[in-house]
């Protein structure tokens, strides 16, 4: 037994072996409350499943972390817990056609924030528990098939201490015995099964729609947090932004929310950002917010709530066969998470915290040697998690919102359509998106995949121009380059914009746009030519791929200059190419990045007031960046993410 590993082999042995028709699972947590006894506080689990094989009399596993297991049965014979359970699986021998297994066992409370946690709240002494399983740990709270791709209906009760409420995928009633049945589920991996529970302050709302073709949708809202933040709790502001996300995604989606009600938990001492549990999303509680906090607070709030939104759809209903695919889901979920929010909410400058904050991170992520290409190679649980990072979530996202500029939004939003429709309930890979992609767009998405998700590394993007003796553009090209370890060109979808000056000094505005496929070495935009001359050409403006920038002479020579602010999203493109920290020049190319130059000005206007010492940074380190071949500064992102970003995300 491989302990508590789970290889991609085995996982796919046994999917090829099993089907599974359905859980029930019954949880008696009394003992979360009163004293404890020695060694680890645990409780009650009892597992039936009911699951059918495709090769009678072959062996295989099912999957549980407990302390201890009470009692093994197999198709009605009792097996030897001693024999059969090793403390991470449970072996099961000569297996029918159709078959039965129950598993009584005492599972362990959490203190880690892996399975069933339980936090004691130090003001009142309250306890509360809510689960966190990915990527594998409901097997620590019940004995199941712990892999994405093995989906099945799931019924949960749940006996609970006096005066608690619980909550789980389904809507819950309570019985006159204090035992708490949940409505049974549609087929869903085990990861994204839960449980919150305890004297949770909880408020309510209800969403309403008529759909397309008449129907009218109903889905009750929840929110929730301990009741010692319940003074803090502006539920409104959320529920404001999960009806608008849920308009959204029906609009867009053309498919139902398809997971009852919606009930979001805002839980202590979560050690991610947040988990897209159908129906029951949990979050931490410091998004709760105790005092007064700032806009961009509450944007990142939102762009959770989306971001766990979007998974109800591209990671629940339909669901990555296996952990490869991480970041397909989480990158969709990322990129959605922003998209919807500037479509839908308050938050229309979304794009821009995007482009500075998540994108900041890919670039910094993929020039640091431990990089790696989006798809990773995934052999086993160990290595899953290890890829939540800024690839699988920045880069991905950043990546996908390129694909969109590449197939069009009309074509991408038809084949996400497509792709639920065609795979509801179902487990996929990379290459059916891919499939309904290529039938919405036209474009030949297996060459793309390749240069983009199978190989790491930035590029870097430069305008070339000539200008006639009348002073319009008589070529503008667009030079790509790759460097160092991963050199590989890649195909781009890149906005180029033409911006001047309307007076001296004054702000840069952009009279001319064209959209252009970057392949090769080199790509005239032929759109452009006659244009008037440009104070400024931006390379990738509103900032469609994911690339480094750098620039002609003129433009780097506007940069210098002082100048009023540029259209927002023009500014974050422009600001990251010389962010402190973001230019790391290519290894043998001969350039010195501005990094330097930002930290001797800092110290040159150290006494300034804060906004007026930004803008001297930036402007003396663009005066002094040393350049090759006319002004090239290549940038690399900006801060690194801590743990709460995981999911935003989670």
């Amino acid at each position: 037994m491989p302990g508590e590993n789970l290889s991609r082999d085995e996982a796919r042995e046994r999917a090829e072996l099993l089907s599974v028709d359905g859980y029930e699972v019954a949880l008696d947590l009394r003992s979360a409350v009163g004293e404890g006894g020695e060694g680890p506080r645990t409780f009650r689990s009892v597992t039936t499943v009911r699951f059918r094989c495709a090769r009678p009399g072959a062996d295989t596993f099912a999957d549980l972390l407990a302390p201890s297991v009470t009692a093994v049965t197999l198709n009605g014979e009792a097996l030897d817990p001693a024999a059969v359970f090793d403390g991470t699986r449970v072996a099961l021998a000569g297996l029918r056609e159709e078959n039965v297994l129950v598993v009584d066992a005492q599972c362990a409370y959490s203190r880690t924030g892996e399975g069933m946690h339980r936090f004691v709240d130090p003001e009142d002494g309250e306890v509360y528990l809510y689960t966190q399983y990915e990527p594998a740990d409901a097997r620590r709270v019940f004995a199941n098939f712990e892999q994405p791709d093995l989906k099945a209906p799931f019924r949960f009760e749940v006996t609970a201490p006096d005066g608690w409420t619980v909550w789980s995928n389904g809507v819950g009633e309570v019985t006159d015995d204090g035992v708490w049945r949940f409505a049974g589920t549609r087929p869903i991996s085990t990861y994204i099964t839960a449980f919150v529970a305890g004297p949770y302050h909880y408020e309510s709302d209800l969403y309403r729609r008529t759909l397309g073709d008449g129907t009218e949708i109903e889905i009750p809202l929840g929110a929730m947090c301990r009741k010692g933040l319940a003074r803090h709790f502006d539920a409104d502001d959320i529920f404001t932004v999960t009806k608008q996300g849920l308009d959204f995604f029906h609009d867009n989606f053309d498919y139902p929310y398809p997971f009852g009600k919606y009930d979001q938990a805002f839980v202590p001492e979560y050690n991610i950002g947040a988990m897209e549990n159908p129906g029951c999303v949990t979050f931490r509680e410091e998004y709760v917010f105790r005092g007064k906090v700032t806009r961009a607070s509450y944007e990142r709030r939102a762009n959770v709530i989306l971001h766990e939104m979007a998974h109800m759809w591209f990671g629940d209903l339909v669901t990555m066969q296996w952990w490869d695919d991480l970041w397909l889901k989480e990158s969709f979920a990322d990129f959605m998470g922003s998209y919807s929010m500037v479509e839908a909410t308050r938050f229309t400058n979304g794009w821009i915290t995007f482009a500075n904050n998540r994108k900041s991170w890919a670039y910094r992520a993929d020039q640091l040697p431990s990089t790696h290409p989006i798809t990773a190679d995934i052999r086993d649980l160990e290595d899953a998690k290890l890829n939540f990072d800024g690839i699988t979530y920045a880069k991905g996202a950043s990546v996908l919102k390129q694909l969109v500029a590449y197939v069009g939004k009309d074509a991408f939003m038809e084949g996400a359509r497509r792709y639920f429709k065609r795979h509801a309930y179902g487990n996929t890979r990379l290459e059916d998106l891919l499939a309904v992609l290529e039938e919405t767009s036209g474009r030949d998405l297996a060459s793309w995949s390749r240069a983009w998700l199978q190989t790491a590394g930035v590029n870097s993007l430069t305008p070339q121009v000539t200008y006639g003796s009348s002073g319009r553009i008589t070529e503008l090209a667009v030079l790509q380059e790759a460097s160092g370890p991963h050199a590989e060109l890649r195909p781009h979808r890149v906005a180029v914009g033409l911006y001047r000056r309307e007076e001296a000094g004054g702000e840069l505005v952009r009279y001319a746009r064209a959209e252009v496929d970057v392949a090769g070495p080199r790509t005239v935009v032929a759109e452009l030519v006659g244009s008037e001359k440009p104070d400024l050409v931006l390379v990738n403006d509103d900032d469609l791929t994911y690339c480094k920038i750098r620039f002609d002479p003129e433009s780097l020579a506007t940069l210098r200059a002082p100048r009023r602010r540029e259209r927002p999203a023009a500014r974050a493109v422009l600001v990251r190419a010389v962010e402190p920290d973001a230019g790391r020049a290519a290894p043998g190319a001969g350039l010195r990045g501005p990094g330097a130059e930002v930290r001797g000005a800092r110290e040159r206007h150290r006494g300034a007031p804060d906004a007026a010492r930004v803008d001297a940074v930036r402007a003396d380190a663009l005066r002094g960046a040393r350049v090759a071949g006319g002004g090239r500064a290549a940038p690399r992102g900006g801060r690194a993410a801590g743990a709460a970003d995981r999911g935003a995300g989670q």
